[in-house]
């Protein structure tokens, strides 16, 4: 199978240089209008459900008696703000990644086409895992390590905006972290890597896996491989084993040519 940068000439239903420039404009600006009615739904939402309830409720255990601190009279308003543009992000990912495979998709073979749709709907599950693994797992661990430093010297005055930044990055960030496998088997799908290389550089995997970890969640070394370095590794196992199923199939459509052009 041929890379993308190597396509060879141009087909005779490819859109000129300006033409995907105007389509590109196109999904842009439809996007930003998912974004914004995303967000106006997520607003709405945010002053009906307790929302911030539900983010707050791993550091409760860990204030006492205590609340989480504002220091402006209207961080309450942009704190909703910032929950209603992240919610909103989420509720029109669908579009916003519609959009982008509509313009992306032209450029792929049909073979690479039906290899990459399927990856949309594992995409979707294992983000979901991942924020959920970092809600359960990796926050309530990172709270309680570091807030138990210094503890018989120090008070809390912990404000609401700072404790967002911390959770809604943490929880960004596992659930992107999460779709390695996914990214692994597009790259496998495109021609870009197959399942022997991803295993060849499998040592390099886990030493990166440290580095990710140590950055995501702060702690000893235990909080660190049980956190997120162990889960690190099995995704990546998991996107070779993904790999090798798009190889074989790759493998099978070739022989398939092989024998059509065997019978001609």
């Amino acid at each position: 199978m041929r890379p993308l940068w190597n396509r060879g000439p141009r087909r005779p239903d490819e859109m000129p240089f300006l033409d995907h420039l105007d389509e590109l404009r196109t999904r842009i600006i439809r996007s930003l209008i998912a974004l914004v009615i995303g967000v106006s739904i997520a607003f709405w939402l945010a002053n009906k459900i307790d929302i911030l309830g539900i983010l707050v409720a791993p550091i409760e255990p860990l204030l006492g008696d205590g609340k989480l601190k504002y220091l402006s009279p209207t961080d309450p308003f942009f704190i909703t703000m910032k929950l209603a543009f992240y919610g909103g992000l989420l509720l029109s990912a669908p579009i916003l990644i519609y959009q982008l495979w509509s313009f992306v998709s032209p450029a792929l073979l049909p073979r690479e086409r039906r290899a990459i749709i399927p990856s949309f709907y594992l995409g979707l599950l294992l983000f979901c895992a991942g924020v959920v693994f970092a809600y359960r797992v990796a926050l309530p661990m990172t709270l309680s390590f570091t807030m138990n430093f210094q503890s018989e010297r120090l008070e809390q005055s912990i404000t609401i905006d700072a404790y967002l930044d911390i959770v809604l990055r943490l929880l960004l960030a596992f659930g992107v972290v999460f779709e390695v496998p996914v990214v692994m088997m597009i790259l496998a799908a495109v021609g870009v890597v197959d399942a022997k290389q991803l295993a060849a550089k499998r040592r390099y995997a886990v030493a990166l896996s440290a580095v990710v970890a140590a950055m995501l969640t702060p702690g000893d070394v235990i909080v660190i491989t049980v956190g997120l370095m162990a889960p690190l590794i099995l995704l990546y196992e998991l996107g070779i084993v993904l790999a090798r199923v798009v190889d074989r199939r790759r493998e099978k459509a070739r022989l398939a040519e092989l024998a059509e052009l065997e019978q001609v």
